[in-house]
């Protein structure tokens, strides 16, 4: 019912090349991919450079075009990464939570233990939204697609009379996944101190009493 409650700033790009099969490709893509993780890490997208990206992952620098069309295409293939990490946790099929609430506060926990791992690269996804049109689109995007999964779980705790059925189900995803994310960016990377587990709590009271969740 509940997978991530919080409106991320990542979005997905796609490479127009195939994974490689072998090996030796795979280990060199992944290779590559981590590098460009440490330097847009580092530098920021701005700043970084290919050059720098293949000489971290060990490799020639005509070599990241085997993989590669350009800097875009291996922030995209970061962000995936990332993506994968932050936004699929799987709470319920893990924790075997079924108490609506007790889960929404399970997804936030993941969730910012999630960002706060990946602060920095939060950061520059940032940045890129600022100055990049195509990867504003994905997030946007993406940020869609999960709002309409939150929208999914708001309806269905209104359809077992657990939410208030007066709410509409997708300005009010729309409205608390964005808190969330908003939250952890401020937290995690503008350092506003606010204790972890204070968040959480707070986070999960807000979702819960928004949307008048009765506790088991």
């Amino acid at each position: 019912m509940i997978g991530v409650v919080s409106e991320t700033v990542a979005g997905q790009g796609e490479t127009g090349r195939p994974a490689p099969r072998t090996r030796r490709g795979i280990r060199t893509r992944t290779a590559l991919v981590a590098a460009a993780r440490e330097v847009f890490e580092r530098d920021g997208y701005l700043e970084a450079k290919i050059s720098d990206i293949s000489a971290a992952a060990g490799v020639a620098a005509g070599t990241f075009y085997t993989y590669f069309d350009g800097k875009d295409e291996i922030f995209a293939a970061v962000v995936e990464q990332v993506q994968e990490e932050m936004l699929h946790p799987h709470v319920r099929e893990r924790s075997g939570i079924t108490d609506p609430c007790a889960l929404i506060e399970a997804a936030h926990r993941e969730y910012l233990l999630s960002y706060k791992r990946n602060a920095r690269l939060m950061a520059v996804f940032e940045q890129v939204a600022q100055v990049d049109e195509n990867f504003r689109r994905l997030r946007i995007a993406r940020s869609r697609a999960f709002v309409q999964r939150n929208a999914r779980m708001i309806r269905a705790l209104q359809r077992s009379g657990r939410a208030a059925a007066d709410l509409d189900p997708t300005i009010t995803a729309h409205a608390l996944s964005a808190m969330v994310s908003r939250m952890a960016y401020l937290v995690f990377v503008l350092d506003q101190r606010i204790p972890f587990e204070k968040l959480v709590e707070t986070l999960t009271a807000l979702w819960v009493n928004a949307l008048r969740i009765e506790p088991d």
